[in-house]
């Protein structure tokens, strides 16, 4: 079994952080290239062309980091991280999807259509030529600001994402707000003081800096 990540991408960090809060090791290959690709032999091996992806000893291949949470979930269930009933299974998954569609999303928008390395390919996995947009740019920091507001005011009253208990909904939200600051570049909003209290406490979990 191998997990394939790019060590700086926000998605296979999410997987990371997950199997480190699981107590599970995986062995790990790193298959960025030259000029923030993916390596050749990689593609070759993967044509979806995409990270993380978890080949399994049948040669399996599991993408998508949810895909790779849920599958280990299941082998490992405690401690539990996508819910523990039908109401906080669905609330997990709820918030989590929130945190990728508006924050992740939002994020890669203006990255991937502003960062000069991705100019002629802002679609990731994609090999057809596609070129930046600046529409997307404003588009994707109108998300990650409604994100932000949105996730704010879910904290007021609650100590992780998703309820009282740390979950996947908190690891994709903080990957999608260290996405939005560092790589995407943009401000963290001062206003919103329960989201930097829940920040600043994800961001001092062993498992942050997997």
């Amino acid at each position: 079994m191998k997990l394939y990540v790019w060590a700086s991408a926000p998605n296979p960090r999410r997987v990371r952080m997950f199997l480190h809060e699981k107590g599970v090791q995986v062995p790990m290959v790193d298959v960025s290239g030259a000029k923030s690709t993916l390596s050749e032999e990689y593609r070759a091996r993967y044509p979806q062309a995409l990270v993380p992806m978890l080949e399994l000893d049948d040669g399996t291949q599991i993408g998508e980091a949810m895909a790779i949470c849920r599958y280990f979930e299941t082998l490992h269930p405690d401690p539990p991280l996508m819910g523990t009933d039908a109401k906080d299974r669905a609330l997990v998954t709820m918030w989590e999807q929130r945190a990728y569609n508006e924050g992740m999303i939002g994020a890669a928008e203006v990255f991937r259509n502003t960062h000069p390395l991705y100019a002629g390919r802002s679609i990731p996995g994609h090999s057809m030529p596609m070129a930046q947009l600046e529409s997307l740019v404003e588009r994707g920091r109108h998300r990650v600001a409604r994100f932000c507001e949105v996730f704010d005011r879910q904290l007021a009253d609650s100590e992780f994402v998703a309820g009282n208990r740390f979950s996947v909904a908190d690891i994709t939200a903080l990957c999608a707000v260290d996405f939005a600051r560092t790589l995407a570049r943009l401000p963290f909003p001062s206003h919103c003081v329960h989201l930097q209290r829940w920040h600043d406490a994800l961001s001092a979990r062993p498992s942050a800096k997997a």
